[in-house]
């Protein structure tokens, strides 16, 4: 639960976005959206393969169907959490939909940013109530709200090359722990022309790095903040999960680490440059599609890695948000409620194969015979991770929010960014992991202080 007053909240993220605003940050726009022409809205969203597909799909569905034209902005993951900030933040009003996420939801909606949704969700054939529960929990207000539409869920789990692993005589148990992970990546590292054993996150930004690091964190012991706002990012249980992370990485990671986020690892993967990954379960589906991925039928999920946990995997979902600011609401849900239903999936499948449907957001999704036949190999573990995920008991000790791969207050956006960093640094071999985590310290010390 956020344990602050929404005015600190609005004026902390404010002042990120006046920042930003300041700084130019973010790439051009669709345009703005105030002529209260309904015949057209403007949609900023990540630049994830889900993404492009609905892209492709819209022109000659959606918009044939109702009128509305759609004018798209896509970014890569940074950027778009800056340009959304600023965009909503200011209520500059530019953007009629956004995506947004469980980090997102709970702020932002308390500040009075995002309009509510549940009109639109309880009516004609949406059938909210199919819907996985944790999504709709953390996509939810502290009023129980309903303020985003999933567009997909997530959890995360660890992606391996079974042929590659089977020819080294390695068996990998279906949950992990990062030490096997560890001694499985020194073995396959080079087990091909150019193969590294495992790709992991090395780009700063607090959904890029952190997502997967934080939940390593979580897992050998760490955490950012105890349940009293006490700082603990100097502590030894992060940082021998840190330096474990970066160590790995250094030693048998993919080239260019400290510049490789969602994108790049899932290219590195696809292509057959890595032999492991840990991260999204959203990725599978584009792994198995051999149209895109030369190891489609060729990778192997098992739980995402523990130490100290039982289990370790994170909870998300990329969610269509209206900001308070649209004057095209009624045009904006139409958008909304098409890109989260069951015939969207229905048409993805059709139209690009059963393994891109967006997943991990109805349970309805894992009874589609063609989706169950082209998932058998990571649907029913993408499930599994979403449901065991615990966004409220995610490590050994009590938390003071909610939140698996990050703290949900609005500071942690620049905190964990800043962290994030330093510790890019010290996978490209400028400077020592204990250095970041000191200046992480000083940061996180700062933050805490309107807290305890």
């Amino acid at each position: 639960m956020l344990t602050r007053s929404s005015t600190r909240s609005l004026a902390v993220a404010a002042t990120a976005a006046l920042s930003l605003v300041l700084a130019g940050c973010g790439a051009g726009a669709g345009g703005g959206s105030s002529s209260g022409d309904a015949k057209s809205i403007n949609v900023l969203m990540v630049g994830n393969p889900q993404m492009v597909d609905i892209e492709k799909l819209t022109k000659d569905n959606f918009t044939k169907d109702t009128g509305i034209e759609v004018n798209y902005t896509i970014l890569p993951e940074n950027e778009l959490r800056d340009k959304v900030t600023q965009d909503i933040a200011t209520k500059s009003g530019q953007y009629d939909v956004a995506t947004i996420g469980a980090y997102e939801v709970p702020i932002w909606s308390e500040n009075g940013w995002l309009k509510p949704l549940d009109e639109y969700a309880d009516a004609g054939d949406y059938d909210k109530d199919d819907l996985i529960d944790p999504i709709v929990e953390s996509l939810s207000g502290t009023d129980d709200k309903l303020y985003a539409m999933p567009f997909y869920g997530e959890s995360s789990f660890l992606m391996y090359r079974k042929d590659i692993l089977e020819r080294e005589g390695i068996d990998m148990p279906a949950k992990p722990t990062w030490d096997q992970v560890a001694k499985a990546a020194a073995q396959v590292d080079g087990a091909e022309p150019g193969m590294k054993g495992i790709c992991l996150r090395g780009l700063p930004g607090w959904g890029e790095m952190f997502a997967p690091l934080t939940t390593v964190v979580n897992t050998f012991g760490g955490t950012w903040f105890t349940e009293d706002w006490q700082p603990e990012v100097d502590s030894p249980e992060f940082t021998d999960a840190v330096n474990f992370y970066v160590d790995l990485v250094k030693a048998h990671g993919e080239p260019g680490a400290a510049q490789a986020g969602f994108t790049e690892c899932l290219n590195a993967m696809s292509q057959g440059k890595v032999a492991m990954w840990y991260d999204a379960t959203s990725a599978a589906g584009s792994l198995e599609d051999p149209a895109v991925s030369k190891v489609a039928g060729k990778v192997g999920y098992a739980a995402a890695p523990v130490k100290e946990t039982e289990s370790a995997g994170w909870l998300w979902a990329w969610a269509w948000a209206m900001p308070e600011t649209t004057k095209k609401a009624d045009a904006a849900a139409q958008f909304m409620t098409w890109a989260s239903s069951k015939d969207y999936e229905q048409l993805v499948g059709k139209e690009l194969g059963w393994a891109r449907v967006p997943a991990g957001k109805r349970e309805s999704t894992y009874e589609i015979p063609e989706y169950e036949k082209a998932a058998a190999a990571f649907g029913p573990q993408t499930l599994e991770s979403i449901e065991n995920a615990n966004p409220t008991d995610p490590g050994v000790q009590a938390r003071p929010t909610v939140g698996v791969q990050f703290v949900a207050i609005p500071e942690f956006q620049d905190l964990g960014t800043k962290v994030s960093q330093d510790i890019a640094a010290a996978i490209a071999g400028r400077g020592t992991v204990e250095e970041a985590l000191a200046n992480g310290q000083e940061l996180a010390e700062d933050v805490a202080k309107d807290y305890q």
